[in-house]
């Protein structure tokens, strides 16, 4: 059976070429499961000592769950832009949790990335970014076996 929910962005991410199809071994996202479960252990280790490392390492520990799901549709973004497809594609399909995706990406960027003052990290944010992460991945592990390939 078809997910349904948020087919029509999922379809539209793939006539842009954003999404492509996969098959085979490439069509099962465990593997990124099991290491956003590692990224998710190592954020925590890290909140006292690099707050900043452990912002990152959460919000890497959102997009992996994010990209297994799609994986075991048999979905695969491409390399340009492909945080905001991975988010586009799971928040249309799946809401909820991955809401917080979209904000997490943004920060994650400008943490990385400061333009301005106000850029820097608050002594909060990584925790919450954990508290998001852990939400996330507990629902791509109840969600990633009701999941079929994509037609």
């Amino acid at each position: 059976m078809r997910w349904t929910r948020g087919a029509d962005e999922v379809d539209q991410l793939l006539a842009d070429g954003r999404l492509e199809q996969v098959t085979g071994a490439a069509a099962d996202g465990t593997a990124l499961l099991r290491s956003a479960e590692a990224l998710l252990d190592s954020a925590r280790r890290e909140n006292d000592h690099n707050p900043e490392a452990a912002y990152v390492l959460a919000y890497d520990a959102v997009r992996k769950p994010a990209t297994g799901l799609l994986a075991h549709q048999g979905l695969r973004p491409k390399t340009t832009g492909h945080h905001v497809t991975v988010e586009t594609a799971v928040r249309a399909q799946f809401g909820g949790p991955f809401d917080s995706f979209g904000m997490m990406r943004r920060r994650r960027a400008e943490i990385e990335y400061p333009q301005r003052p106000g850029d820097d990290l608050d002594p909060a944010e990584p925790q919450d970014a954990i508290t998001a992460a852990t939400r996330i991945l507990d629902a791509a592990k109840q969600l990633q076996p009701q999941l079929e390939l994509y037609r």
